[in-house]
């Protein structure tokens, strides 16, 4: 695929990113079995470049992925990082923080969750629910212990959020992991026929909770959260890419051709051996082919 396919969904660093000017579906010629037949072919570049990562052996990639409730993170997760090794990928789905959790910073338990050099690290949800859940329900913050009151959580809390956000993510960069952070884009309709699929379809009801609905009524206001967070966050080192989430096909195109980018970009090699151990295996491979 062409590289430049996914500029038009990377947030450019102070781009005054605005979340209403990002469609939510696909509007383009390529058809869903022209899509799928790609991903497909694609995939087996990313195996190929995840070979290549663990190989160097010098750097790692962390791939954030937010999104509203059935957006399509878990599915998304399935048909692209389905065929990579499994010993060079391992995906972190976070909940809500446990009592110890909260006993240090936010940051922790994400920082104790990042890929190896060598390796692919997928964050389902993130750090970043830190500035958005706890930005639409402010009394989240409390189980933290620092506030008596959300009276006490102002505008400085929040902007102290993101600084410490964007200098974890500037650490991360300075020391080998490249990161890409990516928002499934999807709209208030596609989100209720989601809904409406699971609770329609039996082998779907476990996916469906009545919190989903609690969470569907603040919609306006997560966009709110998540147009300042990415506005805040999104760096060179470390850019958000608004994806299409309407059709599920799309947007697993999309991320995946986005993840391939990052790996190309990160210039991986395979380790050339020093002489001496080109000329050990030369004698090696004497050895074995002269035994009987």
């Amino acid at each position: 695929m062409d590289k430049n396919f996914t500029k038009d969904f990377q947030v450019k660093e102070n781009s005054k990113f605005k979340i209403k000017d990002f469609s939510t579906t696909y509007k383009g010629e390529l058809s869903k079995e022209e899509g799928e037949k790609l991903l497909q072919q694609e995939k087996k570049k990313l195996y190929e470049l995840q070979e290549k990562l663990y190989a160097d052996g010098s750097q790692s990639l962390l791939v954030v992925l937010q999104a509203m409730d059935a957006a399509g993170k878990d599915s998304l997760i399935e048909h692209v990082f389905g065929g990579v090794n499994p010993q060079g990928c391992e995906v972190t789905s976070f909940k809500a923080p446990s009592s110890k959790e909260y006993s240090y910073d936010f940051i922790w338990r994400h920082y104790t969750a990042l890929p190896e050099k060598g390796k692919i690290g997928i964050f389902n949800r993130s750090h970043y629910e830190s500035v958005l859940v706890c930005k639409v329900h402010p009394e989240y913050n409390l189980s933290e212990k620092v506030w008596k009151s959300t009276d006490e959580i102002d505008k400085k809390f929040w902007e102290n959020r993101y600084e410490s956000i964007k200098d974890f993510e500037k650490h991360l960069s300075r020391n080998g992991t490249k990161i890409i952070k990516i928002f499934l884009h999807v709209s208030p309709e596609e989100q209720k026929q989601r809904f409406l699929d699971r609770i329609n379809e039996e082998e779907k009801n476990w996916k469906f909770s009545a919190a989903d609905l609690k969470e569907r009524a603040l919609f306006e206001d997560y966009m709110k959260a998540y147009e300042e967070a990415i506005n805040e966050t999104s760096k060179e080192h470390a850019p958000w890419f608004v994806v299409p989430a309407d059709k599920k096909w799309f947007a697993r195109l999309t991320a995946l051709q986005i993840i391939i980018d990052a790996l190309e970009d990160m210039n991986l090699k395979y380790p050339e051996l020093p002489e001496d151990e080109k000329e050990a295996l030369s004698e090696a491979k004497k050895q074995l082919e002269n035994e009987d």
